[in-house]
């Protein structure tokens, strides 16, 4: 009766000790005990033909059949021909499969997805037949019972009850469910009671609302083509071009009011990104996510690519045809926190498995999300299998860690009284900082054409230093101290700039100590921020000239570039992510402008190696500084293994100056690259010598100078001829 009792209730742990065949201590042969409520009727079949072996019998019509062969005592495979009122159906039985059930392929603690959600597996019964399934398995230790619930089984918690491996681990195969199938898992608390049906961790596919369900999918069909992009040598990303377009695909466009598919965006974005002359692209979080408002950053189903836009194999297309055209793919991870979803991984298993037990530590205020508990063995495997899930099964070059800050201080977003010290008293956490230099190590160590990009935003140290010399172990940083200096200052009127010279010059006291990433991304075009042009002063010229010269100042920064779609052609309204870019702009000569400049940067950045060294100081030099009267800066940038060189002159005042006297350190006659100001991208073409000779004048502490004509509100770039 108990065991009716638990089988009725959707309350066994063990099914295979009851269910299946078995050897029976007080008779002779073997039974057979198999568990369908709403049967009337069970035949028992042979595995490939139609013989029948058996009729099982119920004695109480209560779902539990059984049958006794007294004669037989070597186990069979079988299917069973099931009756129901209404129709019949013939299926195999999944608890005669128990090796195939508990066999666990061989992994390492970053390949947790090899066996845990629902991966497609099979069983060989000779060498002729094999019995093809899905093997289904989660962690929920708290459980006392769960069941895998489906359209294979009209969601009946009842059918499919999943075996206990006393150690938190629940597994069942079930034969014949295939690619496409929609489940979840009922779950059963330690108590006994139903929690709300769960989407699995691991899964590879979730519907959208409102039923959110998990989806059975098979990622070994697709045949890539990247094999030119994956086999190169490795890349050295710290002294080449890395020029990044950021992408939230629901809105880079549209058509008829729906966002593209990753099918389309394979056709248009990237031959859009090529044409753009950008080395990278980076998507907002393609992981699922339940509210389209989020942007992807409080994601559900971590190993499940958005159904918005397409299937896996979708995805995989467009990652492939970025890198068939020379592009790198990075994606936005957010390990740091995840929404309260009741279908999510919050109380997972009734008890709080994923977040941190106490809202102190594990409830996000300014978010209204939890945050991993980063003390817990399981958490860190599952995140870090993740990351290297993206890296193995997506071909992702990259990932930009999202809200790394958030991770690093137990007081983040709290105030006095509402966090929990560490150890030590303090408000570093430890757990986060430990699986961050794991996570990088990891990475490193097993995927060296891959990189890491933290989006952290303090002065914690090491960010992007090596995890054997204390630091955190990331590729690279985003340097969000330029970004609010730089954002601040261009802001201003030219005539009050004079005042705040520092906020442009005092990125270079420190530009060295990480590898930086200078980002203009989308936090800095949305919730009443405005676009780029939009934090531009004066009238359209001026806020058009502004915009050039920024972007160009940018480029001739030390740092990797990030530049978020939209700003490119000078976006004038604020991102929307309901809503496609203003595309119809370029039909405007100054937008045409921007874009044109952006795309000629981008070009000149990877043929400069001069702009390419940008991570040392050696690649860098002033030449002033100080001249805030002008609001003029003036700088060279050097190359790594040769002596060329590029003199830069950034203007942000439209006052031109006919005769700007610069030192520098080589004779020679310079010629001008790049001019923001120059008619192609609609500036005032104020008259400029292309070629510049060199003077025997000492300025700046140098023996030579250049006499240079300085446009208005405008960026210069000149070159040494010798190169």
């Amino acid at each position: 009766m108990d065991l009716l009792d638990d089988l009725q209730q959707a309350r066994c742990a063990d099914p295979f000790a009851c269910l299946g065949l078995h050897s029976l201590a007080n008779k002779k042969g073997l039974s057979l005990t198999v568990w369908q409520p709403g049967a009337i009727g069970i035949e028992v079949l042979a595995l490939n033909e139609d013989t029948l072996l058996g009729t099982m019998v119920s004695n109480q019509n209560n779902g539990l059949f059984s049958i006794h062969w007294p004669t037989l005592t070597e186990r069979f495979n079988y299917r069973l021909k099931i009756q129901y009122h209404d129709h019949e159906l013939v299926r195999l039985d999944p608890y005669q499969f128990a090796d195939t059930t508990f066999n666990d392929v061989p992994h390492h603690s970053a390949t947790l997805y090899l066996n845990q959600g629902a991966n497609p597996a099979s069983c060989q019964i000779n060498d002729t037949l094999k019995i093809d399934g899905t093997r289904f398995c989660v962690y929920a230790p708290a459980a006392r019972s769960i069941s895998v619930v489906g359209d294979f089984n009209a969601w009946d918690g009842r059918a499919h009850p999943m075996a206990s491996s006393g150690e938190g681990l629940w597994r069942l195969f079930i034969p014949d469910v295939g690619t496409g199938q929609k489940y979840k898992f009922e779950i059963r608390d330690k108590h006994g009671e139903l929690i709300p049906h769960k989407t699995d961790p691991y899964a590879r596919l979730i519907e959208q609302y409102p039923s959110f369900s998990s989806v059975t999918w098979d990622n070994q069909n697709y045949l890539w083509q990247d094999d030119g992009w994956m086999d190169q040598e490795q890349p050295d990303h710290y002294n080449t071009a890395m020029s990044i377009y950021e992408v939230h695909l629901g809105s880079w466009r549209k058509k008829h009011g729906q966002s593209l598919s990753f099918q389309e965006h394979a056709e248009e974005l990237v031959q859009y990104v090529k044409d753009m002359a950008y080395t990278h692209v980076e998507l907002l979080p393609v992981s699922e996510h339940p509210f389209d408002g989020s942007w992807g950053y409080q994601p559900v189903g971590l190993y499940a690519v958005t159904s918005r836009f397409g299937n896996p194999d979708d995805f995989k297309y467009l990652v492939d045809q970025f890198h068939q055209a020379g592009i790198g793919v990075i994606v936005d991870w957010v390990p740091a926190h995840f929404p309260a979803d009741s279908h999510g991984l919050a109380n997972f298993d009734g008890d709080k498995q994923y977040e941190y037990p106490d809202p102190r530590k594990g409830f996000h205020p300014e978010w209204q999300s939890l945050i991993y508990d980063f003390g817990k063995e399981h958490v860190v495997n599952y995140l870090i299998s993740n990351a290297v899930y993206w890296l193995e099964e997506f071909h992702i070059d990259g990932l930009r860690v999202d809200a790394v800050a958030s991770m690093l201080y137990l007081d983040y977003s709290r105030e006095e009284g509402e966090w929990i010290p560490n150890v030590d008293g303090g408000n570093h956490n430890y757990e986060a900082i430990s699986f961050l230099r794991r996570l990088n190590e990891t990475i490193y160590l097993n995927h060296p054409r891959c990189f890491t990009v933290a989006e952290e935003s303090t002065a914690f140290a090491g960010v992007s230093k090596p995890t054997y010399l204390d630091g955190l172990g990331f590729g690279f940083k985003w340097n969000m101290g330029w970004m609010n200096d730089s954002l601040q200052y261009i802001a201003k009127d030219p005539i009050h700039r004079q005042y705040h010279h520092g906020e442009m010059t005092f990125s270079l006291a420190y530009a060295f100590d990480e590898q930086f990433v200078l980002p203009l991304s989308h936090d800095e075009v949305v919730h009443g921020k405005g676009s780029m042009l939009g934090k531009m002063p004066g009238d359209t010229w001026q806020q058009f000239a502004n915009l050039r010269a920024f972007t160009a100042y940018m480029y001739f920064h030390p740092g990797k570039k990030l530049n978020f779609m939209g700003n490119e052609f000078a976006q004038g309204r604020e991102w929307n992510h309901e809503s496609s870019l203003d595309w119809h702009l370029l039909e405007i000569d100054y937008h045409q402008a921007q874009q044109t400049l952006c795309r000629d940067l981008n070009r000149l950045y990877q043929g400069e190696p001069a702009l390419q060294y940008d991570h040392n100081y050696q690649g860098f030099e002033w030449i002033s500084y100080d001249d805030s009267g002008n609001s003029i800066l003036s700088f060279i940038r050097k190359a790594k293994d040769t002596d060329e060189l590029i003199v830069v002159l950034v203007n942000f005042t439209p006052t031109a100056h006919p005769e700007y006297r610069i030192g520098v350190p080589v004779e020679g006659e310079y010629e001008v690259i790049f001019n923001s100001d120059d008619a192609n991208y609609k500036g005032s073409d104020y008259a400029l010598n292309q070629q510049i000779k060199s003077q025997d004048i000492e300025s700046h502490g140098k023996a030579y100078s250049l006499s240079v004509q300085v446009p208005p509100l405008a960026s210069i770039a000149l070159k040494l001829r010798n190169y």
